[in-house]
């Protein structure tokens, strides 16, 4: 498979995407809670931070630094993405599509957020 500018650019937006939905979407919590312990702590003003620290040995441990690591997850999530499309071009280019472009409609989104915020 040769890979065009915009199918790069469509394999960047999809890693973005499924990077973000991995590691900080809520849809997706119940993926990252066994690999977390939660510590909650009251500030001064009465208000609770929740902190999320991966777990302390094993396995768990492994995947709790990796899903807190945006950048870390980004690798493999783009490993996936990437070897998805070349193993299975046909069943993957749905599923691509779907994550570039719900990748780039929240870039857009963060812009007019922005705008909207000044």
């Amino acid at each position: 498979m040769k890979i065009t500018l915009l199918n790069l650019l469509l394999l960047t937006l999809a890693s973005f995407r499924l990077t973000r939905l991995l590691v900080f979407d809520k849809i997706t919590e119940f993926i990252r809670v066994p690999f977390f312990n939660e510590i909650k702590e009251e500030m001064e003003d009465g208000e609770i931070e929740v902190y999320y620290l991966p777990k302390e040995k094993g396995v768990k441990k492994f995947f709790g630094e990796l899903l807190s690591c945006y950048w870390c997850t980004g690798i493999w999530a783009s490993t996936g993405i990437v070897s998805l499309s070349l193993l299975y071009p046909d069943f993957s280019f749905p599923i691509i599509l779907i994550l570039g472009v719900a990748g780039f409609a929240s870039i857009l989104e963060s812009i007019v957020q922005y705008f909207i915020e000044k």
